[in-house]
């Protein structure tokens, strides 16, 4: 008979681990699934606390929090998605944490965020808030907020920069092109967002991506859609105006051509979402030898398609990018008729290509299960982090 191995203590202790990780795991999941349908009144309850715990916090957030309650739980939705991934996890909280230095945030407002955050899961989850649960959310919330602080502690870069809009002009119905000049050099990767407070709506940032390349010119060129019940957006097409000045967050995102893999781009965009794919290609037209690049550039009707000639002329004697426009209604010249994740997986368009998506959340699901039903490689599909639609 042949002995069986002895586990080692280390084999031992790191099985453990894995397990305790994946019990921790399993009940931060379940348990936000049972309050995420009541995510409205927890994330009232949440700020009740905060501001009861810690008065000063309350300066830092805008005067109407309807906005603010929503943003609460999409970031929440971010992290629980992330939690068993953390790959993507740390590069996402220590963004965020370098992100916050712009709110004057100190460690004393995350401890008593914690503790909010923890009352209003256990006033919620009631019974279900056992001693196990507990243990999962405050391990949890001590490795999110240890990751944010270490961030921001040593990023040594401004907290925000002050920018001047230089130029507004409207690019389609209830859209807007807005450039802004920095008052310093701003570094960001095409394809990054950053978030923008206005005069017109203090305190109350919106993340908008830069549609040209950096360093190619001196000022940011955003693209923005108005969308209803948006205070910002509203705000942004509406009212912004020459010699306003923005306060200007550090860039933030996952959407880049990190590099050349050796196979083809395949981008994606669905109305403004344009805007960091645009960029992308402003870089990649500066590269030395480029991959092939296929942008579809969709909307539900031509309206949607607001810089379609712009696009379009970057390609015209172009041999490594093609532009296809799609409607859903309506037609256009060289265009197809049909959604966006239809089209590309009819036309088997991302087979040998890495393939990035940009648009509405709704978007980019259609796209994301199609491309995995038609067997695109999930390493090969990437989108960026959800953004605030305010």
């Amino acid at each position: 008979m042949t002995a069986e191995p002895v586990p080692t203590r280390h084999s031992t202790g790191s099985t453990s681990a894995q397990q305790d990780s994946a019990e921790m795991v399993r009940l931060i999941r379940s348990s936000f699934a049972e309050v995420e349908g009541a995510a409205g009144e927890m994330s009232q309850y949440f700020y009740a606390v905060l501001f009861s715990v810690a008065p000063g916090t309350r300066s830092l957030f805008p005067a109407n929090m309807s906005a603010q309650r929503s943003n609460l739980l999409r970031a929440l939705v971010h992290v629980v998605q992330l939690v068993d991934r953390p790959d993507e996890l740390g590069p996402f909280l220590r963004q965020l944490g370098r992100d916050h230095r712009k709110f004057d945030v100190v460690t004393e407002h995350y401890d008593a965020v914690g503790f909010a955050l923890l009352g209003a899961l256990k006033h919620q989850l009631g019974e279900s808030w056992t001693p196990p649960v507990e243990r999962a959310w405050t391990q949890a919330y001590a490795t999110i907020a240890a990751t944010m602080c270490e961030a921001a502690a040593t990023d040594t870069g401004p907290a925000w920069w002050n920018g001047t809009v230089v130029e507004r002009r409207m690019a389609g119905p209830g859209i807007a092109v807005i450039r802004v000049r920095p008052d310093q050099p701003l570094p960001y990767t095409p394809g990054h967002h950053v978030s923008v407070e206005i005069p017109q709506r203090p305190r109350l940032w919106r993340y908008l991506s830069p549609a040209n390349a950096p360093e190619r010119d001196d000022f940011l060129e955003f693209h923005v859609r108005a969308v209803r019940n948006g205070w910002v957006s509203r705000a942004l097409v509406n009212h912004s105006q020459v010699g306003d000045t923005w306060r200007i967050g550090p860039s933030l995102g996952c959407l880049d051509v990190r590099q050349h893999s050796g196979r083809g781009l395949l981008l994606v965009a669905g109305g403004t979402g344009l805007a960091p794919l645009r960029a992308i290609i402003d870089d990649l037209a500066q590269w030395p030898e480029r991959p092939d690049v296929h942008l579809y550039f969709g909307g539900r009707t031509p309206d949607d398609l607001y810089d379609l000639d712009q696009i379009t002329s970057l390609a015209v004697g172009s041999d490594w990018l093609r532009v296809t426009p799609v409607t859903e209604r309506g037609s256009v010249a060289g265009g197809l008729r049909g959604t966006l994740g239809a089209v590309i997986t009819e036309q088997e368009a991302w087979p040998e290509r890495d393939v990035l998506l940009s648009g509405s959340p709704s978007m980019i699901r259609d796209c994301v299960s199609q491309l995995f039903a038609a067997g695109a490689p999930a390493e090969r599909v990437r989108f960026d982090s959800p953004t605030l639609e305010g």
